[in-house]
């Protein structure tokens, strides 16, 4: 029997629109956020600061995610992270209003907006699992990546208008988007976790971690991706920071980091012909050596050519993303997803908070040229690195050709 293609799929539809709404919401939020902190502070290092604290709870709050996520209900889990996000934001949002706003207000609310939505996405691991069949993984995580890009495209010129009108509305209107995601939520049917037999254990942080050790593959793309992270968001927050030094408003902020959706969304449109095309080394690879495109800003110091430089690496990312999200969930056993996921993001932004902490203070000190002459390099060793492994040479070339592991 035949399995009905995704577009028929009630709750994985659920699911998407669901999120589309809420990531449009944290992607408004995105550009506000160091747009609001350089409104009140003036200053490029505390707009750092508060860019570090978005990526900060990747490290810090993603392995005990995992481990909630398959001790508990993990629909459950999701609807509280919701909520926990809603409040905040909301909080930030009635700051503003009331002319009580101050930094320190802006880095809490920042890291627990965050924290909610790794603890939601902890969860939902388990219900994207539940919910596609495993042939169809592969092209469910495209087209996730391609929801993501969508509003990679849409939300930051959005926010950054609304950003224009008054400097709460985006955050207002992030507040409310959580309640899109909770009702979607609801609405779905699946179980978002396999039926278990009772354990004398509970679940452990170590099983996953271990597990998770013992895939060659994933194991050393972890410090690969962490580096581009690292790269990825210290150069987001150096285009933000030269527009405004440069006179560009919100929605022309917004706008730059918009040109990165848009690649991201041809990336991701392009990733089934990629696949079918290119072996799994060479679409992981294409990541990394894409950063050679940041050269021309060292050639041409332009904040223009910086934006398009990014754009150019960000059409690789839904390309290396999808093929490494379906391989591990082929391999991850149920009883394990949400750990071992979680440990492998968590692992993978590991550098991430650095990003835009190094380039706040490398900008401050130094010149843009620098900055971003030292986040390039960063990528461009990794990139020979990982043509150099062994692991990466020799993983299977298709998805098909991966076997299941034990549970």
């Amino acid at each position: 029997m035949s399995e009905a293609p995704l577009r028929r799929n009630r709750d994985f539809l659920l699911l998407q629109s669901g999120q589309l709404l809420s990531t449009f919401g944290s992607g408004m939020s995105t550009v506000a956020y160091p747009l609001l902190t350089l409104a009140v502070t003036h200053s490029a290092s505390r707009a750092g600061y508060v860019g570090a604290a978005l990526f900060a709870p990747l490290v810090v709050v993603g392995l005990p995610a995992g481990v909630a996520a398959d001790r508990v209900d993990r629909r459950r889990l999701m609807i509280a992270s919701d909520a926990a996000g809603a409040a905040a934001v909301g909080s930030l949002a009635f700051a503003i209003a009331t002319d009580a706003i101050s930094f320190w207000l802006i880095l809490v609310v920042a890291f627990v907006d965050s924290s909610a939505a790794v603890v939601f996405r902890a969860g939902q691991s388990g219900a994207f699992r539940a919910v596609v069949p495993r042939s169809q993984l592969a092209a469910a995580a495209s087209a996730a990546q391609a929801r993501q890009a969508t509003v990679r495209l849409a939300a930051p010129p959005a926010g950054g208008a609304l950003f224009g009108i008054a400097r709460f509305v985006p955050f207002l209107a992030d507040a409310c988007s959580y309640a899109f995601s909770t009702a979607s939520l609801l609405a779905m049917r699946t179980r978002f976790q396999e039926e278990r037999a009772p354990r004398a254990e509970r679940p452990r942080l170590r099983e996953g971690l271990a597990y998770f050790g013992r895939m060659p593959f994933l194991r050393a793309t972890i410090g690969m991706i962490a580096v581009s992270n690292f790269t990825f968001s210290a150069l987001q927050l150096t285009v933000i920071v030269l527009a405004k030094r440069n006179g560009l408003s919100g929605t022309a902020v917004g706008g730059f980091v918009a040109l990165t959706g848009a690649s991201t969304l041809l990336g991701s449109f392009a990733s089934p012909l990629l696949r079918r095309l290119l072996p799994l080394r060479t679409i992981l690879l294409s990541e990394f050596w894409s950063a050679l495109a940041y050269g021309a800003f060292l050639v041409e110091p332009n904040v223009y050519v910086l934006a398009a430089a990014l754009a150019v690496q960000a059409f690789f990312f839904p390309n290396s993303d999808s093929a490494l999200t379906a391989y591990a969930y082929v391999l991850i056993p149920d009883r394990l997803l949400g750990r071992a996921m979680a440990a492998s993001n968590t692992l993978r932004a590991a550098a991430a908070p650095l990003g835009p902490l190094a380039a706040g203070l490398l900008l401050t000190a130094t010149s843009a040229r620098t900055t971003v002459a030292v986040a390039m390099s960063a990528t461009l060793v990794t990139a020979a690195v990982g043509t150099a492994s062994n692991a990466i040479r020799q993983a299977p070339a298709r998805l098909e050709d991966v076997a299941p592991a034990p549970g």
